[in-house]
């Protein structure tokens, strides 16, 4: 009987033991879960970035084909975005440059207006000059940024490089607004002017050199500097911090052209916002000649505009651009990405396939 109950003792001391063991085996991995948590979400992080890196180092393109496959990309997305939206922006223009005070039922009047006494395609009137400055615009303002960021170092980096990121846009739109302003000068010229004044670009480019001079080609160019800054600096690090921060941030699987289309829409309303006072400025600049009105410096058309009209004439037509400028924005940056990547992947598999 003692050998018995002995035994017994024995067989109980060993299962509290085990239980013992299982309590604090369970306890300590518990403890290092709630540990290694924050490093988890710090771990995912730089994986984004790593992956990032990754991408950029080991997609076997070399940087001459970076650049021709940015530029057909871009150019693309350019024309595309601003086809889109070409009869807002004709409207926009319209409003910017005169006195009357804008308003959507404003906005509406003169679409309609314009329908009756000039034709549906009179609302594309100035797309053709847009075309001519917007494919190499945006071919050079993408192809520009992916190399800015190439030279600042800041691929694969965006949310460690916030202020480099911030100036390689900046840089980009700097650089392809100074190659292709001519262009927008015109194209403002022919969205304010009958089709009588002004049929055809190489007409108007002759007329501001006959009755202006060569100067002209360049009114406004400090102002839309001034304005293409801020304007392109906000969009494109807006973008790319928007694209880094939805995979580590969200769970729900979305579509790379719908997350491009989303980021990009967001980045164009915060870039519009931000330039848009100067972009007032340059208009009335550009089309002063036509207009018999007086605007040859930024400070004397930022006193006479506030004056005349007032604060709030620096930003007439901004409503409107939170509509277009959204959409462009949006379809430029979804095309441009889906069109680029997919020329670099037919390039990539053909570089790695054998002979």
């Amino acid at each position: 009987m003692s050998g018995h109950t002995t035994h017994s003792d024995e067989s109980g001391q060993a299962v509290i033991e085990r239980l013992q063991m299982s309590i604090l085996s369970d306890t300590a991995k518990q403890v290092s879960v709630l540990q290694t948590a924050p490093l988890s979400m710090e771990t995912s992080d730089v994986n984004v970035i790593k992956k990032q890196e990754k991408h950029v180092r080991n997609d076997s393109i070399s940087n001459t084909q970076r650049v021709w496959t940015s530029l057909v990309a871009g150019a693309t997305a350019g024309a595309l975005a601003k086809t889109t939206i070409a009869p807002l922006d004709r409207t926009k223009i319209n409003f910017q440059i005169s006195k009357q005070p804008y308003s959507a039922r404003a906005a509406v009047e003169f679409l309609i207006k314009t329908l009756k006494t000039e034709g549906l395609l009179s609302l594309w009137r100035g797309n053709s000059a847009t075309m001519v400055r917007i494919i190499p615009y945006s071919a050079i303002q993408f192809t520009a940024h992916e190399q800015w960021k190439r030279i600042l170092k800041v691929n694969g980096s965006e949310r460690q490089k916030p202020g480099l990121n911030f100036l390689a846009g900046a840089l980009a739109g700097v650089t392809s607004q100074g190659m292709t302003y001519p262009l927008d000068l015109m194209r403002a010229r022919m969205a304010v002017t009958l089709k009588a004044e002004y049929k055809t670009l190489r007409q108007i480019f002759v007329r501001i050199y006959m009755e202006e001079g060569i100067l002209a080609y360049y009114r406004g160019y400090t102002a839309t500097l001034l304005g293409v800054i801020p304007y392109a600096g906000c969009s494109f690090f807006t973008y790319d911090l928007l694209r880094n921060l939805l995979p580590v941030y969200t769970t729900v699987a979305i579509p790379g052209f719908s997350t491009s289309l989303i980021c990009g829409g967001i980045a164009g309303m915060v870039a519009q916002t931000s330039s848009y006072p100067l972009d007032i400025v340059r208009r009335r600049m550009q089309t002063s000649a036509i207009k018999g009105q007086h605007y040859h410096t930024i400070s004397s058309t930022i006193v006479k505009v506030y004056r005349e009209e007032g604060i709030m004439a620096f930003y007439k037509g901004l409503s409107m651009n939170w509509v277009k400028g959204p959409i462009a924005v949006g379809i430029s940056f979804a095309t441009h990405d889906t069109i680029r990547d997919t020329l670099r992947k037919l390039i990539t598999h053909q570089n790695n396939s054998p002979n």
